[in-house]
Formats: C-alpha cells, sequence, structure tokens
C-alpha cells in the first residue's frame, strides 16, 4: 500500500492508494484508451500500447523492484501509477501509466500519487527516474516540474492518430 499523505482536499482525504489485483490492468487499458480519445482524439494504437505496457507488467513485473497502484474513492476508480525498472539501465526506474480520472483532477489526487511513486523509488533504491510524456499534458507536465523533473529530450512524432511532440523528462533521487 502506497503512503497517503495529509491533503486538504476532500476527495483526497477519501481516497485509498492500493496495489493492483486481478482486473485492474485491463481497466488501466480501458480508462487510458477512453480518456485519451476522448480529450486528445488518440486511436486504437495508443489502446494496443498502454495495453502492452499492462500485459508486460503482469506478465514479468518484479514484485521487489516494481509497483502499480489503484486509487479509489469507495470502489470507484480514481487513478493510477506504476513503477517500472528500467531493463537498460538498473539503477533507473520509470512511472508508466500515470493517470487521474476526470472528476478526481484539482483534488491533490495527482500530487499524492507522484509522491507516493518518488517515494517508493527512494526506499528501493533507485538513483533515477525518468518517464515519459506529450505536450498535449498540460497539467501532468506542471505537475512533473513541481516534482522536480526536468525535461530532458523531445521529438515531433505522428503517432496514435495525431501529431504531438514526445517529451522524456527525468529527475535524481
Amino acid at each position: 500500500m502506497m503512503k497517503v499523505s495529509n491533503n486538504n482536499s476532500i476527495l483526497a482525504r477519501t481516497i485509498k492508494v492500493r496495489g493492483h489485483r486481478a482486473g485492474d490492468m485491463g481497466y488501466i487499458t480501458y480508462r487510458h484508451a477512453a480518456i485519451y480519445a476522448k480529450e486528445y482524439g488518440l486511436n486504437e494504437a495508443f489502446e494496443a500500447l498502454v495495453g502492452k505496457i499492462t500485459s508486460d507488467f503482469l506478465l514479468n513485473h518484479d514484485p521487489i523492484k516494481e509497483r502499480c497502484w489503484i486509487a479509489e474513492a469507495g470502489e470507484t476508480f480514481q487513478g493510477c501509477i506504476m513503477l517500472i525498472k528500467e531493463p537498460e539501465a538498473p539503477s533507473t526506474a520509470r512511472v508508466r501509466c500515470f493517470l487521474v480520472e476526470n472528476s478526481a483532477r484539482g483534488s491533490g489526487l495527482g500530487t499524492i500519487l507522484m509522491e507516493g511513486c518518488i517515494t517508493t523509488a527512494k526506499e528501493l533504491g533507485y538513483e533515477r527516474i525518468v518517464l515519459s510524456t506529450s505536450n498535449l499534458l498540460g497539467s501532468a507536465r506542471h505537475l512533473y516540474t513541481k516534482f522536480g523533473f526536468r525535461m530532458e529530450g523531445k521529438t515531433e512524432r505522428e503517432e496514435w492518430g495525431i501529431k504531438h511532440i514526445a517529451e522524456t523528462w527525468g529527475r535524481d533521487l
């Protein structure tokens, strides 16, 4: 279970953050696909990417060095985040599948999830943490900056049915 810090938001105070269980990876894939299709026009290729990430996690994850957390209010999914080790750099962790439902945005849940992810990465002995994002995700990019991430690279891409700028962000722990 992720440690949840105190937060003044009513929603954030009712949130329970737990580890993944059966059915969660399919739901993570579904929510990413549905939200990103509606908000940004992303197509099924994006859904396939998230499905691959979640499937790979289920089949190959290292329970000692990797985590997936699900945030719920009651039984209602509110968000998720994954911490995965980088195959090419074992001292580096990667944030994957970070998502906060529309109804929970602005509640502090994104901060709770990111703070817990970074704290856990430090506790697990990682020296660095990275993530991939898009220029389309302004609120998330603001949160990454708040937590000390800096953009380390960007590439113009045409994928998932749209043109965007793929970005790599990172920070030392």
